[in-house]
């Protein structure tokens, strides 16, 4: 299986690298791992609805651009569903069994996604109504598909 994380904006943190990059080199024996970064629209803190907007398409656009036809997308949304890790790896076992070799997670920048990214999502995925960094959103992904694997595969992890 073939997955890209794409995230906006660029990781700096060297703890949450090193944690990433633990995680992506574990999951060499399941998957390839693309980890792909777009830029994040610079704006002030103060933003009126219509600058949000802007700054979301603009964002939105960015993502689009890095998804592959035939990609099945997975959005990171306060409004998807939640799951627990065996139904995710249970969904990514589904996945992998129908032909959908090529899955992308998007987690949106500090603003979320724009609803062009939503609309061409094939489903939404929630972490919990918390809202966490999208930084440590990517460290917290990439674990649990890490998890995901190690379950499908019948192999013991840390409960």
């Amino acid at each position: 299986m073939n997955i890209t994380i794409i995230s906006v904006g660029k990781l700096k943190e060297k703890y949450l690298k090193m944690g990433i990059e633990e995680y992506v080199k574990r999951l060499g024996g399941y998957a390839k791992i693309d980890l792909v970064e777009v830029p994040d629209e610079k704006a002030p803190e103060q933003l009126s609805e219509a600058d949000m907007e802007i700054v979301k398409r603009k964002e939105g656009e960015r993502i689009l651009a890095k998804i592959n036809e035939g990609t099945y997308v997975i959005a990171l949304a306060l409004d998807g569903k939640m799951k627990t890790s065996e139904e995710m790896a249970a969904d990514l076992d589904a996945l992998m069994t129908y032909g959908k070799s090529k899955v992308a997670f998007v987690i949106g920048g500090s603003l979320g996604l724009h609803e062009d990214v939503l609309k061409r999502a094939d489903e939404k995925l929630c972490f919990g109504k918390m809202t966490l960094p999208h930084q440590l959103m990517k460290l917290v992904l990439v674990e649990q598909i890490y998890r995901s694997f190690r379950i499908i595969k019948g192999e013991p992890y840390h409960k």
